[in-house]
């Protein structure tokens, strides 16, 4: 039996009922950061019996609001503490550089405050009631428990994006973490068990989609489900979560498009283009892997992104000179070296990278070169099909209304950037993307306070801003009749 006490669960550390386990590998060099526990359906399902026991007879759901916040401030100041530990075990589990881990936390911290501060803001709207001698009024309620899956990308941030407006609201939650990177989620949990949320509020289970995730979406116990991940997993839980009509919210990522026009500033644009892609090694659900420059000054840009593509530098994201670290896995590797023989055979012209990386020292990891890939037309799988990682497409356009045209192309629809000087044109781009999010000369900013979500089968629902918030509460209308009379409908 696994002695690891790894799983959360109705206030108090636990191992799992079947004792098993898993190692945890640093995608740089496949060393063993640690050996965690793993749940399966029944430590999910005790999870979730501990979370419906504490909404339905617990404190918390009926505690002052403004109590609700201090908790949600108290874990975020835990976090600030505790931030340079969360930030390496985040890189140790993912591949990222430091400095992104570092940045990451420091976003955690903003998003539990947010979310803290607004916990006591929304108390309802009075109606203007049509009937005399009435009154009317709409107030906001927790959920219930909420299932909340995060992805292995952003494991801490997106673990707060749900946690916060969810923990703020009143609900009580059971949280699964990718089973491939869940050391910052369990230091995180140690935060909570500090900060003394009731017994049941908050849960962590970790463990495989298949047992712990499927038991989350489909149980009638579980009032809402919240997923970030790969559109394929997402309508997996579409389904589970359809047999009781639970709430949804999906985040299933994007294939976002970086518009450059001609008369953009081109040094600005090509640092851009090169961060919004190769960022975490293009493992982001925003990443801009589309690229689309205008004519005029297509070849100049191109070259220049080819040359500095070329020379970023891979290795160790604990190491200050690291510009972009491994992918995940070996898994997701293949995959991503799939698509770039794709490209080949669809006859896009690989430019730069599509090769593991020589270098000795980075033969241990997971590592691809960066990649960049010009001639690309709209037809293309590599233009369709989200990639998640290191690659670039290119394709060139004409006129405004081409551009638009591209961008929109896709089933996705969940961020991308406009590059130009002209802000009539940018402000009419923008309006005529199918895009949750638009950024006009920049790439990649967020903030806890707009919302985050996406058009199309990029995903159901929003997080962060206010909508977060209104994500995890009911609406419910209370109508009083101030003078009631007798109303003889029947004469019986």
């Amino acid at each position: 039996m696994l002695k690891v006490r790894n799983l959360y669960i109705d206030g108090a550390w636990t191992t799992p009922r079947r004792g098993q386990g898993r190692e945890v590998i640093n995608p740089f060099d496949q060393s063993v950061v640690a050996k965690v526990a793993e749940g399966d359906d029944s430590d999910a399902r005790d999870a979730i019996a501990a979370a419906r026991r504490a909404f339905d007879s617990g404190p918390w759901p009926h505690t002052p609001a403004a109590q609700r916040g201090r908790k949600v401030f108290a874990l975020a100041d835990l976090v600030e503490r505790d931030s340079d530990e969360l930030a390496r075990l985040e890189t140790l589990d993912t591949g990222k550089t430091l400095t992104e881990s570092a940045a990451d936390m420091a976003d955690v911290a903003s998003v539990l405050r947010y979310f803290a501060g607004l916990a006591d803001k929304d108390d309802g709207h009075v109606v203007a009631s049509p009937v005399p001698d009435s009154r009317s009024i709409v107030v906001r309620e927790p959920v219930g428990v909420c299932g909340q899956i995060s992805p292995w990308n952003y494991p801490l941030l997106q673990a707060s994006w749900k946690l916060a407006p969810a923990l703020a609201a009143g609900n009580t939650v059971v949280v699964k973490p990718s089973e491939i990177t869940p050391m910052s989620t369990i230091k995180l949990f140690e935060l909570v068990d500090e900060v003394g949320f009731p017994p049941g509020v908050a849960n962590l289970v970790l463990g495989a989609g298949p047992a712990v995730g499927n038991e989350l979406a489909a149980s009638p116990d579980v009032d809402l489900i919240s997923f970030t991940g790969g559109i394929a997993t997402g309508k997996t839980v579409m389904r589970a979560a359809s047999a009781n009509v639970k709430r949804i919210a999906l985040e299933l990522g994007g294939k976002n498009p970086n518009i450059v026009f001609a008369d953009a500033d081109f040094e600005t644009a090509v640092d851009y283009a090169l961060m919004a892609v190769f960022f975490h090694s293009g493992q982001v659900c925003s990443a801009g892997a589309r690229l689309l420059v205008q004519e005029p000054i297509h070849d100049a840009f191109v070259a220049e992104v080819c040359d500095r593509v070329s020379r970023i530098r891979l290795g160790n994201g604990l190491d200050e000179d690291t510009e972009s670290g491994p992918m995940i896995s070996a898994e997701h590797r293949d995959k991503v070296e799939r698509y770039v023989q794709i490209g080949i055979d669809e006859g896009a012209t690989l430019a730069v990278g599509g090769q593991r990386p020589t270098e000795p020292r980075l033969q241990a990891g997971f590592f691809l070169q960066p990649t960049v890939f010009t001639d690309c037309h709209n037809d293309m799988r590599i233009v369709q099909e989200e990639i998640f990682g290191p690659v670039l497409t290119v394709e060139r356009f004409t006129s405004e209304a081409e551009a638009v045209q591209r961008a929109n192309s896709t089933i996705y629809g969940l961020a991308g950037a406009v590059w130009t000087n002209d802000a009539n044109r940018a402000q009419r781009v923008s309006r005529a993307l199918r895009l949750g999010t638009v950024w006009i000369n920049d790439y990649h900013p967020y903030f806890a306070q707009a919302e985050w979500g996406g058009f199309k089968q990029s995903g159901i629902g929003r997080e962060l801003g206010r909508q977060g918030l209104e994500e995890y509460t009911e609406a419910k209308h209370v109508y009083a009749n101030l003078d009631p009379k007798p109303v003889k409908w029947f004469k019986g």
